[in-house]
């Protein structure tokens, strides 16, 4: 082995010593100084150096003196005698040497360990807290929703990490919700998807985890990777998980599933917004219901188990409650059940679902002082099928969903017209019309924010129309530009004919919605928004999944505004007990109604009136509506 010089050797330890950082730097400078003064105080003991006309100093005295002048060097103006000032000069330049280099040492320590703590890597002490991984325009809604949602808790804590730095995360956060109440929100920088940065963030103490996805081609494999990250962490708690997770691509919804399991509740990003446009573009006001039972800012979907509905039956569990809204149960096996048969006994261990203010407000009226007019009520169940038009401009994958959905609501003889300037080939429009029952679909190409093109279009004579953007062939920003301007042309042309025209359109961006902001209830704008809204939902209540899936599905029950003529007369004025007896007659679960006259009243929600207080009494008017619940 070749020999190592001693000087080697010292400049390798010491350069060991250098990557030890600061600390170890601040311990040398220390013991350096600390011998420059102790060597100074033996030298004075050894030679009996004193100052000029003063007796011999101690060890101690002399130390004492040596270390004020590494500290001050302008104390040494004042000493007397030549072997005392030279000592005390190389004493006073050493202390300038090593003093001036260890406060640089410990002014960049100083400076590295507020960096460190401004990136966001320290550990997260907060319990029961909601944990938001990754970071997108949605989070903004969700932070605000869950302000809301936290504001009967003491300590209602958010924590959200994010690839991104952390004062950047929390300027954009004070800049968007100045107002957090007493919610308290934390961000950590980190990759989502690593095991240990993900630990930063205290996932084994929160209450509820929000999975975001990235805007990357391969987001949904992002997201997986996350969910593995967190439930097969060899640290992970013993309790199960509450993560939701948002999904882009069908195909990747089943291998979800299988990662997370009963741990993970996921929603389809693009088959929830197309049902949601199908659903709100065929029925005026029904975008307001969904927004007000989705946000936590008025009446909500909550679960409570009542032992005194225990042997009752689903159709008197419904006059249970003044000013709450039920509308289905948990059964035993934890499975959803909306507008149940009527004759259904509720079991023990069973949850009533119900609309109502706060989890505090779902209380039965035990005095049960209430009647139902019955010269009120009409027994009409005749509901007339007729044949639509709908008009479909703009187009993505998502209106393969938002066709097959409307062709299940469809009555015969119904058509929808799809206009956009993105080419579809004749064998694709084969496939599509082959897959249909009873909606025929006609295809034709022109630019769809061309007024002239719009005109010739005749959107008066339509139902319904909706709205898409071209996000797979224009970046957001753009194919947004190109949704506002038809839109705006669609008012234009509404306001000149002077009739309202029924419009679901579609924003990429939350910040464009805002800029296109709406107009009235038949002029719904969905961004992710919505999906933002639902997922903070279900974050509060894993099974409130499976009763949006329920109400967005076109099996089952769904949501339905319908005549009021169909429930009770408009010659009298009623309570909505009333209401709920014609609509439980009939098999429907009512849980408001809809005033034609407020129709465009902002500030009255347009109109609609979801869990009413039932003893209240409303007069009807031919064009009201009745919001139920019902198979069709």
């Amino acid at each position: 082995m070749k020999n190592i010089s001693l000087r080697n050797r010292i400049r390798y330890s010491f350069d060991n010593t250098m990557s030890k950082g600061a600390s170890s730097l601040i311990l040398w400078l220390g013991l350096l100084s600390l011998l420059v003064v102790v060597g100074a105080g033996v030298i004075i003991v050894l030679f009996g150096i004193a100052p000029a006309g003063e007796e011999p100093l101690d060890f101690f005295e002399g130390a004492w003196r040596s270390m004020m002048r590494t500290l001050d060097p302008g104390m040494m103006g004042g000493d007397q005698g030549w072997s005392f000032r030279i000592l005390e000069f190389f004493v006073t330049v050493g202390g300038i040497l090593i003093i001036s280099t260890l406060i640089g040492v410990i002014s960049s320590g100083i400076s590295t360990i507020l960096s460190t703590l401004r990136k966001g890597r320290s550990f997260v002490i907060e319990e029961n807290h909601t944990l938001i991984l990754g970071w997108s325009p949605k989070v903004f809604t969700m932070i605000s929703e869950l302000v809301i949602a936290n504001e009967n808790q003491k300590k209602g804590r958010i924590v959200i990490l994010a690839d991104k730095d952390k004062v950047e995360m929390e300027d954009e956060v004070r800049e968007r919700i100045p107002n957090t109440k007493n919610t308290k929100v934390i961000c950590r920088s980190g990759s989502p998807n690593d095991f240990a940065d993900i630990s930063i963030a205290n996932p084994q103490a929160s209450k509820s985890i929000i999975i975001l996805s990235s805007d990357e081609t391969n987001a949904d494999m992002q997201t997986i990777k996350t969910i593995l990250a967190i439930t097969n962490n060899p640290e992970r708690r013993e309790e199960p998980y509450h993560i939701v997770a948002e999904i882009k691509d069908e195909k990747n919804l089943e291998v979800t599933k299988m990662v997370g399991k009963d741990e993970v509740e996921l929603v389809l990003t693009d088959d929830i917004v197309a049902r949601i446009m199908t659903q709100t573009s065929r029925q005026s006001g029904l975008s307001v219901v969904y927004t007000e039972l989705m946000d936590f800012d008025g009446a909500e979907i909550y679960f409570k188990e009542e032992e005194v509905l225990e042997g009752r039956t689903y159709g008197e569990a419904l006059f249970a409650y003044k000013d709450s809204a039920v509308i289905g149960l948990q059964l035993q096996d934890k499975t959803i059940a909306i507008n149940p048969d009527m004759s259904y006994v509720v079991k023990k261990g069973e949850k009533v679902i119900a609309i109502t203010e706060d989890d505090d407000t779902l209380i039965v009226d035990k005095s049960g002082n209430y009647s139902v007019d019955d010269s009120a009520i009409v027994d009409d169940l005749s509901e007339k099928e007729i044949a639509e038009r709908s008009l479909l401009l703009g187009w993505n994958k998502r209106a393969y969903t938002i066709i097959n959905e409307m062709d299940s609501y469809s009555s015969e003889g119904s058509t929808l017209r799809v206009v956009s300037s993105y080419p579809i080939e004749a064998a694709e429009q084969v496939k599509i019309q082959k897959d249909l029952h009873k909606l025929k679909v006609e295809f034709e190409i022109a630019d769809t924010t061309s007024r002239e093109v719009l005109n010739s279009l005749n959107v008066a004579s339509y139902g319904h129309i909706l709205l898409l953007c071209y996000k797979e062939e224009l970046d957001m920003q753009e194919a947004d530009a190109h949704t506002l301007v038809t839109l705006l042309h669609l008012r234009s042309i509404s306001e000149s004919l002077g009739k309202t025209i029924n419009i679901v359109s579609e924003m990429l961006d939350i910040h464009n919605r805002e800029l296109a902001e709406v107009t009235k209830a038949d002029d719904f704008i969905v961004s992710d928004k919505m999906i933002s809204l639902l997922m903070t939902q279900v974050s509060e209540n894993k099974y409130l999944m499976r009763v949006f899936e329920i109400l967005f599905d076109d099996e089952g029950s769904e949501i339905y505004l319908k005549p009021v003529t169909r429930y009770v007369k408009t010659d009298k004025a009623v309570d909505f007990y009333t209401v709920l007896e014609s609509a439980k007659r009939k098999g429907e679960t009512a849980i408001g109604y809809r005033i034609s006259s407020e129709a465009y009243d902002s500030k009255k929600s347009y109109g609609i009136h979801v869990n009413p207080v039932k003893t209240e009494k409303v007069k009807f008017s031919d064009g009201d509506k009745i919001i139920v619940l019902a198979d069709y």
